[in-house]
Parts: C-alpha cells; sequence; structure tokens
C-alpha cells in the first residue's frame, strides 16, 4: 500500500494497525497515467452522476447527529435521546419535545477497506475488489464537498493498513491511488480478518463521525443459523455504539447462484482449498439456498447491530444503488420526524 502520512509503528500483534509501506515506484509514465485517468473517470462518475441524482443540499451520504441546534419535534418514546429534550417548549406546550442536532461540519470519516483475498473475484462487469474502490470513492468525494477529513484502515495480507485522515483533493487522490496500486491478496497464515480489522477501527480514539466498513462479510465457517453471533458483529456493534456506521457489502452474482456448466474446480481464494464439483441442479439448487441464508444472516446481524447496510453487486449500476439508498435513508430520517406515531410503530 502507497500513502504519503508517515510511518507509525504496529502495535498489538495481529489487531494492531500498520502503516502503509512506501509508494511503490510506476512502472512507467504511461502506467502511471492510465491509473491518474481511471482515478478521474471515477471522479467524474462520482461528481455528475452520483451527485446529480442527490441535487440540492446534502451533508453526506447518512443523515447523522451532531452538535448545533435544530427544529424542536414531539418527543418519541424509545427512539428519541432523553438527554436532547427541550424543556422550554416542553413546558410552554405541556407535550414533550426534543431538539434535533444539525450534523456537524468538518468531520473526520474513515473507512475499512477489505482487500483481502476473496475480494479478487468478480464474473461480471468488475471484480469485488474495483467496486470497494468505487464505494470508496463516492464517499470520500462527496464528503470531501463539506469539508470532512477523509482516512481509510486497509484490511491487506498480514497487516490492517493505516493511511491518515487528511483534507483536500490531493490526499484523496492518494489513498484512492493506495487502494487501487495495491497487489492482488495473498493466503497469509497468520492474517488478520474483518472481524480484527474492525477492533483495530474500533479501537481508534477519535472524535465521533462516520465510520464505513466495505467488505463481502464472507466468514470462512459461516453460520446459517440467524441467532448466532457472527465473529465481526461484536466488534461492529462497539464500533456503533459511538459513531455512525454505514456498512456497505459487496455480492458477485456467482456468490449467490452457480451456472448450469457441468464439472468445475472450485477453489477458496482465503485457504486455497480447491475441489472438483459437478454442478447438477440438485447441487445448484442446494448452493442458492446456502447462500441466500448466508445473506439472510448478514443482513439480520448488521440489523441487530442498529448500522445501515447498502448492498453493492458487481452486475449492477453502482451509482444508482448509492443514490436510491442515500434517498431512502433521508426519506426515511424525514418521514420519522415529522410523523413520529408512525416512526415508532416500525
Amino acid at each position: 500500500m502507497s500513502t504519503g502520512g508517515p510511518a507509525e509503528p504496529r502495535t498489538g500483534g495481529r489487531r494492531g494497525a500498520a502503516p502503509a509501506t512506501a509508494s511503490r515506484a510506476a512502472a512507467g509514465g504511461v502506467a502511471l497515467s492510465a491509473a491518474e485517468q481511471a482515478l478521474r473517470r471515477l471522479e467524474l462518475t462520482v461528481v455528475r452522476r452520483l451527485d446529480g441524482l442527490l441535487h440540492g443540499m446534502h451533508q453526506g451520504l447518512l443523515p447523522g447527529p451532531g452538535s448545533e441546534a435544530g427544529d424542536s419535534r414531539v418527543y418519541v418514546p424509545g427512539e428519541d435521546d432523553v438527554r436532547r429534550m427541550d424543556w422550554a417548549v416542553t413546558a410552554r406546550t405541556s407535550v414533550p419535545h426534543v431538539r434535533d442536532l444539525i450534523a456537524d461540519r468538518e468531520l473526520e470519516t474513515w473507512a475499512l477497506a477489505d482487500l483481502s483475498p476473496s475480494m479478487d473475484f468478480g464474473t461480471a462487469g468488475m471484480e469485488k475488489r474495483d467496486l470497494v474502490l468505487a464505494a470508496v470513492a463516492a464517499i470520500g468525494f462527496l464528503s470531501g464537498r463539506i469539508g470532512d477529513r477523509f482516512g481509510a484502515y486497509v484490511l491487506h495480507d498480514e497487516y490492517v493498513h493505516r493511511i491518515p485522515a487528511r483534507g483536500g483533493r490531493p490526499a484523496l487522490y492518494g489513498l484512492l491511488h493506495a487502494l487501487a496500486s495495491a497487489p492482488r491478496g495473498r493466503r497469509t497464515a497468520d492474517a488478520p480478518d474483518l472481524a480484527e480489522a474492525i477492533e483495530v477501527l474500533a479501537s481508534a480514539r477519535r472524535r465521533r463521525g462516520l465510520r464505513v466498513v466495505v467488505s463481502d462479510f464472507l466468514d470462512p465457517d459461516p453460520t446459517l443459523d440467524p441467532d448466532l453471533e457472527l465473529p465481526w458483529e461484536r466488534p461492529i456493534r462497539r464500533l456503533a455504539a459511538r459513531h455512525q456506521v454505514l456498512a456497505v457489502e459487496i455480492i458477485d452474482p456467482r456468490e449467490l447462484e452457480l451456472p448450469a456448466v457441468g464439472l468445475v474446480s472450485l477453489a477458496d481464494p482465503e485457504s486455497g482449498r480447491s475441489r472438483q464439483v459437478r454442478l447438477t441442479p440438485k447441487v445448484r439448487a442446494a448452493y442458492a439456498r446456502a447462500a441466500a441464508a448466508q445473506r439472510a444472516v448478514t443482513r439480520m446481524a448488521l440489523r441487530r447491530c442498529g448500522v445501515a447496510h447498502l448492498v453493492l453487486r458487481t452486475d449492477r449500476d453502482w451509482v444508482l444503488d448509492i443514490a436510491q439508498f442515500v434517498l431512502r435513508q433521508r426519506r426515511t430520517a424525514h418521514l420519522t420526524h415529522r410523523h413520529p406515531t408512525a416512526g415508532a410503530a416500525r
């Protein structure tokens, strides 16, 4: 990984965050220009298409808490924090009211980008790691428009790399260059998993802000029981206790359904184990059921953690999916504020 930030020592064994290594020399001016052009096209896609779909006043991907006082509204039991009670309006109207908070400006946004070997896979328009870069770029470009500092932790090989949070477009381009130029993940015996990477992100004592986890959320030993706690569930719940959290799940269609191609050799990129399987209709149906159950378990776990959940697929228009998600989140927040009774019913 490459970064322009100062190096920091690795702490805490595998759970510690290692600094990104020195920038690798480009193979040549042409290669560097091609990478620069790819990021420029990505920026244009985000700024023109995504920002165009989200036209008007907006403060970020999610409506979040802040410190500046806003309007007062009726208190909703079980949803609103009693510490935000507006006692003056409550005494004047004899109805409990709370005061909304306007999202802070110039906050730190941190993203955790999963670049483990399972992300080096794609059977549609792009690989999953390309979609990770697109998601991080969308969050970075949009948050940069309101002055936020943006940093990242990168789960890659045997380390969780840290790219310091900085403001401005050059720093964001440096971060995206580091993600785009990262080599493919390699199998490492003592590599940290997603739960450990989230623990590193949660352990960093920083001011409140937005935290984004971009991963496929695939576990080496998956469970199909929705009542069991997943390995990364407790760390992400700890993260959500202090920050606003967005979980971006990256999916490829071949992870949900296998094609009818007869005998194939399937390999696990994380462990390297391979096996030949004949994809009969019965095997394909069983795989589809297991994949759907696994995604349902992930969805339920994220809901229990109380975090926002965005699904991006390599065979879909990711810009449209992000725009629809943002508009849906804001519409839900707006309806909850305008119609507190309906919000409590949900």
